[in-house]
């Protein structure tokens, strides 16, 4: 779908939107052939203004029948025009409509751009295996003009533009199945993101063994596929940033819980069990689109999880590359395994004062939070709330969580440094608490459990059900916000 702006409405639309403010609705002129009509038909829909409100109708525009959409917002809640993008998106998706016209004088540049915003990320679908799809359930919009915005409208939406690319990139990987994404073609994948001046290093699984990642190569030892790390390593400051801002995501690309296997039914489900590592990957192509005036690295650590001859058995006892040695109790709590070998990496060779991953680790994380929220945890109360304020302001939610020294007792193991699962109580805090061991003394740590928000199971404001492309907002509003000054 394309994005235009223009000075004038275009005269072969076939959608026209508004979107109003309740403190200003009563007195909102709308520029319709017959407006007294429209805002009585509002009136008996029980259109009010209210944030949240919308409402699709017919009326006749310049001798033809146009749908009309009135969508309310809040005054000045960026969080809603995104929303009002995407409402608008997904009320005409399917009907036939080619062209939306949103009328955008009474919006500011940044609320016009994120008009736009909310409706691309809305517009996003994996159909590209359905062959049988209906001709009247398949996108139509092929375009959207926001016409009558203040100058400035543009620019910004170029920056948003960007963004909306790395979403679309996240979405794609976590909607792929796992015959087409697994370590190697998600590598493949990201390779697009040289063109953008990304910096990509990748390591197999024969680099990893020399470097003694027993714990990550524990996990994919049961799958045919091989294992792969890949860094993506952006400097748009030119070397002024001299330590980068590191990113380690979780890239199971099919978690089977292997010979602790998980029940069939819901299966499937695991194809987006590297949420974290699409999340990473979207965010790198997200900050090198609009080139951002940061030191990023984005890491993934990829493995598929599989129960074949030889696989890893519960009561194994592996050597991580920090030195410490683990005894895997359950073979389905191998995130944390891929990520300890992942982090100890990254700061090993990049030496960053501050590290967050990102993993659907837990589903105890679910439990705790539902969907709404994706759990925080890190031994920094700067950075905490240093994340928090960018979920607020991108709309990927946070809550924080406890980790400290009394969680440790529970995944000491008897006859290794550690183990791999604690007892049913507190899962995910001692999930978080493995990886706390992992980080150096003097590091800003934040580990962010999405198992809950990387999926929907029903339509949200800026996806449909599906992969909702959790986490590139947030973390591009972490590095805007606190790396870019």
């Amino acid at each position: 779908m394309q994005v235009h702006f223009a000075a004038e409405r275009p005269t072969d639309t076939d959608v026209l939107a508004f979107i109003v403010q309740k403190s200003a609705w009563d007195g909102f002129a709308l520029p319709l052939d017959n407006p007294a009509a429209a805002r009585e038909t509002a009136k008996l829909a029980r259109f009010e203004g209210n944030s949240g409100q919308s409402f699709l109708f017919f009326s006749q525009e310049g001798g033809r029948t146009m749908r009309i959409i009135l969508v309310a917002v809040a005054d000045g809640d960026a969080a809603d025009y995104i929303r009002a993008g995407g409402e608008i998106l997904a009320k005409v998706q399917t009907c036939g409509a080619k062209t939306i016209a949103v009328h955008a004088a009474n919006l500011d540049a940044k609320a016009a751009a994120e008009v736009a915003y909310g409706a691309v990320l809305r517009n996003w679908r994996m159909d590209k295996y359905r062959t049988k799809l209906p001709e009247t359930a398949k996108p139509t919009i092929t375009d959207i003009t926001l016409f009558g915005a203040p100058v400035g409208a543009e620019a910004a939406w170029q920056t948003h533009s960007a963004i909306a690319n790395g979403v679309a990139l996240t979405k794609e990987l976590v909607s792929e199945p796992a015959n087409v994404i697994y370590p190697e073609s998600f590598v493949e994948r990201c390779r697009h993101l040289a063109e953008l001046g990304v910096e990509i290093t990748v390591l197999d699984d024969q680099d990893m063994a020399k470097l003694g990642m027993g714990a990550l190569l524990g996990v994919a030892q049961g799958s045919v596929r091989p294992a792969r790390l890949i860094a993506m390593r952006w400097d748009g400051t030119g070397g002024a940033q001299e330590k980068p801002v590191v990113f380690v995501g979780k890239g199971v690309t099919f978690d089977t819980g292997g010979i602790s296997i998980k029940p069939a039914a819901g299966m499937e489900d695991m194809k987006w069990d590297m949420g974290g590592a699409g999340a990473v990957a979207g965010t790198m192509k997200a900050l090198a689109g609009r080139k951002a005036k940061a030191h990023v690295v984005g890491i993934c650590g990829l493995v598929e999880n599989m129960p074949d001859g030889n696989a890893q058995r519960p009561g194994d006892v592996v050597t991580t590359m920090a030195g410490q040695t683990v005894e895997v109790i359950n073979t389905d709590a191998e995130g944390r395994l891929v990520l300890c070998d992942a982090l100890h990496w990254a700061q090993e060779t990049y030496n960053p004062d501050t590290i967050i991953d990102l993993a659907t680790l837990t589903g105890a994380i679910i439990i705790s939070l539902g969907k709404e929220h994706a759990g925080l945890f890190s031994n920094s109360d700067e950075l905490s709330d240093q994340l928090i304020a960018a979920g607020k302001a991108s709309g990927d939610k946070l809550w924080r969580m406890p980790v400290g020294p009394a969680y440790d007792k529970l995944i000491d193991s008897p006859i290794a440094d550690i183990k791999n699962v604690g007892p049913r109580d507190a899962g995910s805090i001692t999930a978080a608490q493995f990886l706390l061991r992992f980080i150096k003394d003097g590091v800003k740590w934040a580990h962010l459990d999405i198992a809950g928000t990387v999926w929907g199971d029903k339509d949200g404001p800026t996806w449909a059900k599906g992969a909702t492309g959790y986490g590139v907002k947030l973390l591009d509003r972490f590095v805007a916000d606190n790396y870019e000054q």
